[in-house]
């Protein structure tokens, strides 16, 4: 008898200590643009403009214009019976007075290359959100999880933006930047 009531016992505790079902919602940033704002989030249907750059450049450029475009999320959990929903907002951005822009590189050739640092910053973006999507999170840890994975796509934003200025040489090689063009829509058409 006494086993029977051991084994009821242990049974109850591990039904107590059952991990919630974790749900990851990304909501989108619907936010409409400011034209005061010296941010401008990304949208697909709006690109850079040269007015978008309004740093003075430094007194000696080592390029022809810099694009200061990065991103960031936020949001909250709520636990609603056996489920615990992470509610979280995507912010991809470009910080207008970070970004600047010298007179030789102000055409639309320019303008293409410093979108695609744009392009670039919501291919990780959308990449981070896959991840952590598709991520086993835990509730006692799930935090924490998000956030390491943001670092590590941080890391590939800044190694892919690096990268591409690198090998296009910021823009002057144009067979490459064309190559980075539809690697790119390649990537962005695929998730």
């Amino acid at each position: 008898m006494r086993s029977i009531i051991i084994w009821t016992c242990c049974l109850f505790g591990s039904l107590m200590s059952t991990q919630p079902v974790i749900k990851v919602v990304f909501v989108p940033d619907t936010r409409p643009e400011n034209s005061q704002s010296d941010t401008l989030f990304y949208h697909s249907d709006r690109k850079l403009q040269w007015s978008d750059f309004q740093a003075a450049p430094p007194s000696r450029p080592k390029s022809g214009a810099v694009s200061y475009s990065s991103f960031a999320y936020e949001g909250g959990s709520i636990r609603k019976k056996d489920t615990l929903y992470i509610n979280l907002t995507l912010q991809v951005f470009h910080i207008k007075s970070a970004s600047w822009v010298t007179p030789p590189v102000q055409d639309d050739y320019g303008l293409a290359h410093e979108q695609l640092h744009f392009d670039i910053t919501w291919l990780v973006a959308l990449r981070f959100r896959k991840k952590v999507t598709q991520m086993e999170l835990t509730a006692d840890d799930y935090d924490s999880m998000i956030q390491y994975e943001y670092i590590e796509s941080f890391r590939e934003m800044n190694r892919l933006q690096e990268a591409y200025d690198r090998e296009t040489n910021h823009g002057i090689n144009h067979f490459v930047q064309y190559q980075w063009q539809q690697a790119i829509a390649d990537s962005l058409r695929a998730l």
